[in-house]
């Protein structure tokens, strides 16, 4: 059986202006598919080859796929569900299937304005992935679905979903097949080397309330630091790998695993060869403190941190458990281990102003990181942040929803004011940066990286591809009131899914008045037993300390 996936063709300006990211869920994909037995896989990168609807059609015609898979993050939905609707007209008899985070809390949006599309993948998929291939191929497929845990499909004019399926406990069954892909084309900008994105641990314990990964992964779970190493050891031997990012959203969880992590790569005289750079949270640095030269030593050499917001306020909507004045200290603290520290701001809330975005960049540079990032807000449609603001979201255009677009809009700016006060401050920071230290401070790799990393953003910057500004029309501070984002406002969120989410919230709503009125019971009913309550010779009860006030239940 002949099994196709294609990596959809979507640019923000975001990311990309790094370099060029190997996609790593096929590798992971495949390399599960593999060990079950598959050999005949193959995969389109249209994405970072820029290949054209026309000549993607001709490549999967030509293929004769037997399946075609896509992934996709809400940005790049439409992209991924035009590959399988041109998939349907080409190779009509394959079955097309669709996975990612953005379908597996969105499937009745998908499958609602996408009928083409035959079955979503929900959750990790590396085993739903596999039985469904092994269904497909004993030809148990369509007649068997519904047995298939994991899965959503359309079946008549109903939209089904089967039992969620369980997550991957035998983490060390993840053997990734990195042979996928032309690694020649993944490119990280300011080093002029090969990158890669592994992957440490899946989940995370945190419950950031603009996240979805947390959602996604559902528990959290670490792998076998020897496992990854022999990974990243294999990238670098037989892949040119020269730098890699973890793709977790905290690999410094797991203290301990970490560290084993970081000893292995030192063990086998990696960090020679190879650098890499994480994101991680600013009480971890805290914790960590003692060990970030080791850390360097093992050699890590970029880190991502989520300082988030300037306001205090911010940070307590977001759920982050972080104090502003520690942000501070953990740049100076990694900085003084000689690695590389990137400062990341969420901006364009409701309560966004000028003087908010003022005083993101005046942190930034009081706080002095090496590098500074202004994300526009963007809520992820299946998160619990978006179900507390959607009255205020405006915009279902989900191609924009790629933190470099104002999908909201502050209620004292207008959203090309904010694009505007964001440049302003990425123009401020960089300037002084590019005259007063990156030159200038530092010796050897420190001045090398950050070279390459202004490098990456004036290249960016002259292409016009930095924040989609080319596409947008921004030039400049006089062109910040006719700025055109293209939204496409003919997308709407479906009733399907609608109707999901009032059942959701109902069920919540629901849950939450039961704990209460339990809670309310048990209150009283320990009110009664106290107040009946007397001691064996007829004295008044006295809680501790001798009052007569009793503690409340908890």
């Amino acid at each position: 059986m002949r099994i196709l996936f294609v990596h959809p063709n979507y640019r923000s300006g975001g990311a990309e202006i790094a370099g060029t990211w190997p996609p790593a869920w096929v590798a992971y994909l495949t390399g599960h598919l593999r060990t079950a037995g598959f050999d005949d896989v193959h995969f389109i990168d249209a994405m970072t080859n820029d290949i054209s609807d026309e000549d993607l059609a001709h490549q999967i015609e030509a293929l004769h796929p037997d399946v075609v898979g896509v992934t996709a993050i809400t940005p790049s939905i439409y992209r991924a569900e035009e590959v399988l609707r041109i998939a349907s007209e080409v190779a009509p008899h394959a079955v097309r299937v669709m996975g990612g985070v953005h379908a597996t809390f969105m499937f009745k949006q998908v499958l609602s304005e996408a009928p083409w599309i035959d079955v979503i993948v929900r959750g990790e998929g590396e085993e739903i992935c596999t039985e469904l291939m092994l269904a497909i191929e004993d030809g148990r497929w369509p007649k068997e679905r519904h047995k298939i845990k994991g899965l959503a499909f359309r079946d008549g004019d109903e939209i089904v979903a089967t039992a969620a399926a369980s997550t991957v406990k035998d983490l060390s069954a993840i053997k990734p097949d990195w042979t996928v892909l032309e690694w020649e084309k993944y490119i990280y900008i300011p080093l002029g080397t090969r990158v890669a994105i592994p992957n440490l641990a899946r989940g995370c314990p945190f419950t950031c309330s603009f996240c979805s990964q947390w959602k996604f992964w559902r528990d959290y779970r670490v792998r076998n630091p020897k496992d990854v190493v022999d990974e990243i050891e294999d990238l670098v031997d037989n892949h040119g790998v020269g730098f890699f990012i973890l793709a977790d959203e905290e690999p410094t969880i797991n203290k301990k695993k970490f560290v084993a992590f970081c000893q292995e790569l030192i063990d086998r005289g990696l960090p020679k060869r190879v650098k890499w750079g994480i994101n991680t949270r600013v009480t971890d640095i805290y914790r960590d403190k003692d060990l970030l030269k080791f850390y360097r030593k093992a050699g890590l050499v970029h880190v991502s941190l989520g300082t988030e917001a300037a306001a205090q306020m911010k940070l307590d909507i977001f759920n982050k458990e972080t104090k502003v004045d520690e942000n501070k200290t953990a740049i100076r603290l990694l900085r003084e281990a000689d690695i590389l520290v990137e400062a990341q701001f969420i901006v364009g809330l409701d309560n966004e102003t000028p003087e908010t975005l003022e005083e993101t960049y005046q942190m930034a540079w009081d706080w002095q990181p090496d590098l500074a990032n202004w994300s526009m807000y963007t809520p992820w449609p299946f998160t619990p942040l978006f179900q507390e603001l959607k009255d205020q979201v405006e915009i279902y255009d989900f191609s924009k929803y790629n933190f470099v677009t104002p999908i909201m809009k502050p209620a004292a700016m207008e959203r090309g004011e904010l694009l505007d006060g964001v440049m302003n401050n990425y123009r401020r920071f960089y300037s002084k940066k590019a005259l007063f230290h990156y030159p200038w401070r530092g010796t050897g790799f420190r001045r090398r990286y950050l070279l390459g990393c202004l490098y990456a953003f004036l290249k960016a910057g002259f292409q016009r591809t930095f924040y989609d500004l080319g596409k947008a029309g921004y030039w400049g501070p006089q062109t910040k009131n006719s700025v055109d984002f293209h939204f496409d406002e003919t997308r709407q969120l479906a009733e399907a899914q609608l109707e999901d989410w009032e059942a959701s919230a109902d069920k919540a709503a629901r849950a939450a008045e039961r704990r209460a009125a339990v809670k309310a019971q048990m209150k009283d009913r320990s009110a009664q037993r106290t107040q009946n309550f007397k001691m064996p010779n007829g004295a008044e009860v006295r809680a501790c300390g001798g009052s007569d006030q009793q503690m409340e239940d908890v």
